[in-house]
């Protein structure tokens, strides 16, 4: 028996640049920056604070369009560079991918003015959003987007999918990826759900960590040329508007906010993440872009934040147009910058470079504020080596979208899809069988994929992915296409908004489900991110219901296939499905991995990262409290609260069976300091060889503040052959089991906990109260 330990805890000129740069020391980058800061006007620091879009740069009618190819403007470059001496730019023209060629072409052309033409010589700095993978660069690898990475629950796969996009984002000459997502996706109605770790505080800080450790490296020497910068977004509480749609305002106490939405972040930034994005919304009636206490007392002050702080899209000028907390721009600028913005993604003009001279001038924002904002820009840019080797190039980058990254992709999509529902055991199927597939997810690499993919809302996936199998596709390839019939029944109107669908004819898929064994049903939704997500109904369709019923009805045995960002209501129709498998938006080889768990040559192990939702008004997470799970008592009314889920959180089945045993601990008293072992032994009683997520819950039975139900304290993902046992052990003291008092403390209280795996549980004692941490201020 093996024992496994685990803690919780303008002319395309090439630049030529040295291959190799060593590691400076962190004073000797404190010299250079001071030193440089001593040298730069009000004029050039504003500039450094500055982002503008690739696109207000370019050839084109306008600064929302480029021409086709894409060619830097020399005239609207230096106007950017030299005049305004913006610091940054971001994004890409058209919003669409482009060749590493293309990245290193344009990229190599704004160093050539920036470090040639400017008084300092200072580098700029191109950020991108490379979220799954390296979004904008055609050839890349797409790796599953962040929930189904979650529902891995496997760190060494989210870690080497990290690398991985690191690498292939450098080969595309940038530097400064705007990633990871570390909101946690406890509302199915928030539009960008799927780009989350899920609803648990735990897995998402554990999962973010490693996305850190992969992009920057575990020392977090992004002058390693294999590297990027990390920004860690959107700091924060961004994730739980209360109305469900994106960028809408948010109210929630500072308790809540510290407990469920600070620990990710915090996490992320004891990790070393470089910089962070700010939320776009709003938290109790205040923007957070112009909430000092959040941005300054909080993150800077009491977290102790070193980086970059960069708004999100238009932010600071949303303060004005759409917050109306700034009477006008110039003094939306002043409340952003004044509480704690050091970058200004602006992106479309430079009115911000000229209010913010003025509001120095004129004594509204100090010029310590600015100094500070541009001493952090400049040191991400001397820690990135841009000074010395601005652009990288992609002739030294041989393994980029190789046969072995793009393996990667396929066994993280793999581990991710969760087998939710297998009646009869029908899973996995034989090959000598014919089936039907059906559904508008049936076809198409855009569903397989999501949003930022190629583009912004994902809409030019199908351009860039042919190469890749769609789920009809690789059952194709699976069983032949003489044994594959496709019958779409519903289509999405690819030109509309994602939820439209066209082409609606149940009745042609019906006929042909007649001469088929079964039927692969994929339905979901289509493509979206941000605003164009915001939904009225958590409902699948009405279409897409009505064509799973009338397959239902054949009698044929219908696996249900759900491709989609966030759990859409499937209450009418999951009683007639003999299967369902969650495949949340696995990328391009999505596909390859359903098929391959269909016909069993992949044992499926994922797991729900979040609470899929029954009702509509039943949209609580798993770490809710004892009051939201009551039932019908003697001589009262059926409250109707029986915490009613579809599937409960951590939830995912296999093709072989795991018996947990000999649950025990190494003491039943600690002090809030000690340190505690938890063992249990997972054995594989099933027939063939199969990975388990092994997941730690406890429950403080009383505290001062209501308890949750339970929470996940740790996990750890193994392998097992058939028959194989193994122990896992967890390691936890009194702060790995705190909670935020109302003092706003991480507290552990005295009392009695208990320890729940799988079906295993164990009762242990903390002999003492003890608070971790001091807060200096509060909301």
């Amino acid at each position: 028996m093996k024992r496994f330990y685990v803690t919780v805890a303008l002319v395309a000129a090439a630049i030529v640049f040295p291959s190799s740069i060593p590691v400076p020391h962190s004073d000797t980058t404190k010299v250079k920056v001071d030193d440089l800061l001593s040298k730069m006007t009000l004029e050039e620091k504003v500039g450094q604070m500055a982002q503008v879009t690739l696109d207000v740069i370019t050839k084109g009618p306008n600064e929302y369009v480029s021409d086709e190819p894409v060619t830097l403007d020399p005239n609207l470059v230096r106007k950017a560079l030299l005049e305004y001496k913006v610091g940054s730019i971001l994004n890409t023209a058209n919003n669409r991918a482009r060749t590493p060629e293309k990245w290193h072409e344009l990229i190599s052309q704004l160093q050539e003015v920036a470090m040639k033409e400017s008084r300092l010589k200072i580098p700029v700095i191109y950020g991108v959003d490379a979220n799954h993978g390296t979004t904008y660069t055609a050839g890349a690898t797409m790796f599953p987007q962040e929930i189904g990475l979650a529902a891995t629950f496997n760190r060494a796969i989210v870690k080497r999918g990290s690398e991985i996009c690191a690498y292939e984002t450098r080969a595309s000459s940038i530097p400064w990826n705007f990633s990871p997502v570390l909101d946690l996706g406890r509302d199915p109605r928030f539009p960008r759900m799927w780009e989350t770790f899920g609803e648990d505080v735990y897995l998402a800080s554990e999962m973010g960590k490693q996305v850190i450790d992969g992009y920057e490296g575990d020392d977090n020497n992004v002058k390693n040329t294999k590297k990027v910068a990390a920004t860690v977004k959107h700091f924060f509480g961004y994730s739980v508007p209360n109305s469900g749609k994106d960028r809408t305002p948010v109210y929630i106490s500072e308790m809540e906010l510290r407990e469920r939405h600070l620990p990710s972040f915090k996490a992320a930034i004891d990790a070393g993440a470089h910089s962070l994005m700010v939320n776009s919304g709003i938290i109790n009636g205040v923007p957070v872009h112009a909430n000092k206490y959040l941005l300054t007392t909080l993150l800077k002050e009491e977290i102790g934040f070193k980086g970059v702080v960069v708004t999100d899209w238009a932010d600071i000028e949303n303060l004005h147009n759409r917050d109306k907390v700034a009477s006008s721009h110039k003094e939306a600028v002043k409340l952003a910058i004044n509480a704690g913005v050091d970058m200004s993604m602006i992106p479309y003009n430079f009115r911000f470079c000229d209010y913010l001279v003025e509001l120095v001038k004129e004594g509204a924002v100090p010029m310590s504020r600015i100094d500070d904002a541009v001493r952090r820009i400049l040191t991400l840019k001397y820690e990135l080596g841009l000074f010395d080797k601005p652009v990288t190039n992609y002739k030294d980058y041989t393994e980029f979208g190789s046969a072995a990254y793009e393996k990667v992709s396929y066994d993280a999509a793999a581990e991710s899809i969760t087998l939710l529902k297998n009646k009869n055991n029908i899973l996995p199927v034989k090959k000598d069988v014919k089936v039907l597939v059906a559904g508008p997810n049936a076809n198409s690499m855009r569903s397989l994929n999501g949003g930022w993919s190629y583009s912004w809302q994902g809409e030019k996936v199908e351009e860039f992915a042919t190469k890749y199998n769609t789920i009809l596709e690789a059952l194709q390839k699976e069983l032949g296409k003489d044994k594959v019939v496709f019958a779409q029944g519903v289509a999405y109107n690819e030109q509309g908004k994602y939820y439209e669908e066209k082409d609606v004819d149940i009745d042609a898929a019906v006929k042909a489900a007649a001469g088929v064994d079964y039927i692969v049903l994929a339905l979901g939704e289509n493509t979206y991110t941000e605003k164009p997500g915001d939904l009225h109904d958590l409902t699948l369709s009405l279409n897409q219901i009505n064509l799973a019923k009338a397959l239902a009805k054949t009698g044929k045995p219908t696996i249900l296939v759900l491709n989609e960002g966030r759990p859409r209501l499937i209450r009418d129709i999951e009683q007639d499905m003999a299967a369902v498998v969650q495949l949340y938006l696995p990328g391009n080889f999505g596909g390859d991995a359903l098929a391959d768990i269909l016909f069993g040559d992949v044992n499926p192990s994922g797991k729900l990262p979040y609470t899929y939702p029954m009702y509509a008004n039943t949209l609580v997470t798993y770490d809710h409290k004892p009051s939201e799970e009551q039932v019908k008592m003697a001589g009262m009314y059926d409250y109707a609260s029986d915490f009613a889920v579809q599937y409960p959180f951590g939830f995912g089945l296999s093709y072989t069976t795991f018996e947990y045993s000999n649950l025990r601990v190494s003491k039943t008293s600690i002090n809030a300091s000690e340190e505690l072992t938890i063992t249990v032994n997972v054995k594989n009683t099933g027939t063939v060889e199969g990975k388990e997520a092994v997941q730690l819950y406890i429950s403080d039975k009383y505290a001062s503040v209501t308890p949750d139900m339970k929470r996940l304290r740790g996990f750890e993902k193994i392998n097992l052959k058939a028959g194989e046992s193994r122990d896992v052990v967890f390691k936890i003291t009194g702060r790995d089991i705190a909670f935020v008092a109302t003092d706003l403390r991480w507290t552990v209280e005295a009392g009695e906990f208990e320890i729940n795996i799988d079906k295993q549980k164990a009762n242990f004692n903390v002999t003492e109260t003890k608070a971790f941490n001091e807060v200096k201020t509060r909301l």
